[in-house]
């Protein structure tokens, strides 16, 4: 990626994660199902490392938005997590990720969660530091684009 013009690292295609995880009797609760603090977990490690290779910085979470548990992920499935930054502002930026668990026998997949975090990227002595803004290229990436302004202006006036 380092030999690419800029404008194209700054997609939001360039810096998309897709992780996947086999859910694993450790990572599970008395009924067989994935612990939200365990999925909380590799959430922030697929938008982090999104947020990096956007910005080329370590990045850290700032904040953590709502979180809902749409479906239970069961014992043996197969977690999807797909993150991507959807905005930057000057040093923060929203990354959202949208996670889904597939049943190995029947190929069926479900989405169970949508959250969004904010992250911040830190120079070598640890400040934040400004990262380009992301070109939002689809429709949809226009509409995540514009509505994590409005998140972001929520997220603030709730902080006064």
């Amino acid at each position: 990626m380092q030999d690419q013009p800029i404008a194209k690292r700054n997609t939001v295609r360039a810096s998309q994660v897709e992780m996947t995880e086999l859910v694993l009797p450790n990572d599970t609760n008395q009924l067989g199902n994935l612990l939200g603090g365990r999925l909380m977990h590799l959430m922030d490690i697929a938008m982090a490392i999104a947020a990096a290779r956007h910005s080329g910085l370590v990045c850290v979470t700032a904040s953590v938005d709502e979180i809902n548990f749409l479906h239970p992920i069961r014992l043996g499935q197969v977690v999807i997590l797909r993150a991507s930054v959807n905005r930057v502002f000057r040093t923060s930026m929203e990354v959202g990720v949208k996670v889904f668990c597939e049943d190995l026998k029947s190929g069926k997949r479900t989405h169970t969660n949508s959250a969004y975090m904010t992250f911040v990227g830190l120079n070598a002595e640890g400040r934040p530091t400004p990262s380009a803004q992301v070109i939002a290229e689809t429709d949809e990436e226009k509409r995540r684009f514009d509505a994590a302004l409005a998140r972001r202006n929520h997220r603030l006036g709730r902080n006064s």
